[in-house]
């Protein structure tokens, strides 16, 4: 015997499914937030750079590229 299609029932999934996906939405972490193994490096070698004066102030780079 097959169910009988109930509206109210296919709306109450229907916000169930709401639910759960809106839970999972608030709960995911965005890729573009979290740095690769090589991105860690890059980022301490930069550090590192920036600490011996390795590296140009903006302002000095605009002015060198004519910005």
């Amino acid at each position: 015997m097959s169910e009988t299609i109930n509206m109210n029932k296919i709306y109450e999934t229907l916000v169930e499914l709401k639910r759960e996906v809106d839970f999972i939405k608030n709960r995911m972490v965005d890729i573009e937030l979290v740095m690769t193994p090589d991105e860690e490096v890059r980022l301490d070698e930069a550090l590192e750079a920036h600490k011996k004066g390795k590296t140009k102030r903006y302002e000095d780079l605009r002015k060198e590229l004519g910005d």
